[in-house]
């Protein structure tokens, strides 16, 4: 990521993490990104779902959503085992505070029978149990930075996302001085993607 360790106070993940294949490693990332103490609200994909389970149970699923590996179900679509997850933001020095489940309704022949309202109103009931037991499709986390921590200098902002030196907001281009990667500024959308020649 392009921003200096220890810049942020806090950072969300939502809708995110299901799409990339070494979750673990972002959430680390992230981590580095944050001060002490700062929030993390996180958001992800649960393989261990009710509607996982019964497709599992009744021999329609071939993977398992008891296990704890990620599984990719469609190409760079993941779910997540919750045990997983919360060990990742373990190791990553994260404490988790809270867990919400959401969206325990997700099945058509429910939307279908009932109204939508109701559906959001049950669901919205049922986000309490997500500290206790996690058995929906989504599933959120808020976790407190902890451990030793970064504080980004004053002044500090952009870094290098190859080798994390900070570069100088210099629009309509950033140059690494240490590796001389350069990174184009166009119409206000700094564009830090790696150009492989």
């Amino acid at each position: 990521m392009p921003f200096v360790d220890g810049l942020f106070d806090a950072a969300t993940m939502i809708r995110t993490l299901h799409h990339l294949q070494d979750g673990q490693q972002v959430i680390h990332l992230v981590r580095d990104l944050l001060q002490k103490d700062a929030t993390f609200i996180l958001e992800y994909a649960n393989k261990r779902n009710l509607k996982a389970i019964l497709r599992y149970v009744i021999g329609r699923q071939d993977w398992s959503p008891f296990t704890l590996e990620q599984v990719e179900f469609v190409v760079l679509n993941f779910d997540f085992h919750p045990k997983a997850i919360r060990q990742w933001l373990y190791e990553a020095n994260f404490a988790v505070e809270k867990q919400l489940t959401v969206s325990h309704f997700r099945i058509g022949f429910l939307k279908r029978l009932f109204p939508v309202k109701f559906l959001a109103a049950m669901d919205k009931a049922l986000q309490w149990t997500g500290d206790f037991i996690q058995l929906s499709p989504s599933v959120f986390t808020r976790s407190r930075a902890i451990g030793v921590s970064s504080k980004a200098k004053s002044n500090t902002f952009f870094c290098c996302p190859v080798c994390r030196t900070p570069i100088k907001d210099t629009p309509p281009l950033l140059t690494c001085e240490k590796c001389g990667n350069t990174y184009p500024v166009e119409n206000g959308i700094y564009n830090f993607k790696l150009t492989i020649n």
